[in-house]
């Protein structure tokens, strides 16, 4: 059956994308958008169509598509049970959905902090790095309470809640990241090293349930970012909290339909004029 999705219905998130949103993040030389999806709600594989064609095919929770490159304008989505023959009898959709150009983003199907399953639209930060600088952001979207994020043993973000997001410029370097629950300094996850490489953001998602025991951690590189050298800069962490990206004017409706599940290694894109 067919189902529309009102602006409550998704949360607030809107199926239209502001042109303001983030203009500090678009890429003006780029006339597509730029769409990756972290499926990460566990134990929930699914199909996703886009047009009538199957773009993802067997997501399964903790797997990372894309991105996908897509002309800028309107498109229909729908999510169907792992292995479905066709898009006919959808779980979720159709839904119509309009992307902008020049605009990366990230969809994070997840679990909220009470374990429902749900679903985050992120804009990657594309501006530009000082030479031998990277960009280390954290989002928290597992069904966990507040938590700190550790970097090189130092508490570098206090108290993130899920679905909020922390973003660290630092020197290119291998940083040891872990997650402890907030005021407290047994890690939850980690700790692991992370890459963070020059001219690039290394996100990195802490998803999965601490009820359930299934923590874990995704990363997903967002490089171009290069500047012209001009020496490089050895000080300190900059720190910059950001409010849950879902108050954003992101308007992706494909966000609506992937709160049941999503993410993929295998991508194949239908582009329509």
């Amino acid at each position: 059956m067919r189902k529309s999705l009102s602006l409550a219905a998704t949360a607030g998130l809107g199926l239209v994308l502001a042109g303001s949103a983030a203009p500090a993040f678009a890429d003006s030389h780029e006339e597509g958008a730029h769409l990756s999806v972290l499926h990460a709600v566990p134990d929930l594989p699914v199909d996703v169509y886009v047009d009538g064609e199957l773009t993802l095919d067997d997501f399964n929770p903790g797997d990372l598509a894309g991105p996908l490159e897509l002309p800028a304008g309107d498109y229909e989505i729908a999510i169907t049970a792992a292995d479905a023959e066709d898009d006919s009898d959808p779980v979720l959709g159709p839904v119509s959905v309009s992307l902008d150009g020049g605009m990366d983003y990230t969809a994070a199907a997840h679990l909220d902090a009470s374990g429902e399953p749900t679903v985050t639209p992120f804009v990657n930060d594309t501006s530009e790095l000082s030479a031998g600088d990277g960009r280390l952001t954290v989002r928290h979207i597992a069904a966990a309470p507040e938590v700190d994020i550790w970097a090189n043993g130092e508490v570098a973000v206090e108290s993130l809640a899920n679905p909020d997001e922390a973003s660290l410029e630092v020197p290119a370097s291998t940083v040891e990241a872990a997650v402890s629950l907030a005021g407290e300094s047994d890690p939850v996850l980690g700790p692991a090293d992370v890459d963070v490489a020059e001219g690039a953001t290394t996100i990195v998602y802490a998803w999965g349930s601490a009820e359930d025991g299934n923590l874990d951690l995704a990363t997903q590189v967002v490089d171009g970012m290069h500047s012209a050298p001009e020496g490089v800069p050895a000080g300190n962490f900059q720190v910059t909290q950001q409010s849950s990206p879902a108050a954003w004017a992101a308007g992706l409706g494909i966000l609506a339909l992937l709160g049941v599940g999503a993410a993929a290694v295998g991508v194949r894109a239908k582009s329509r004029a």
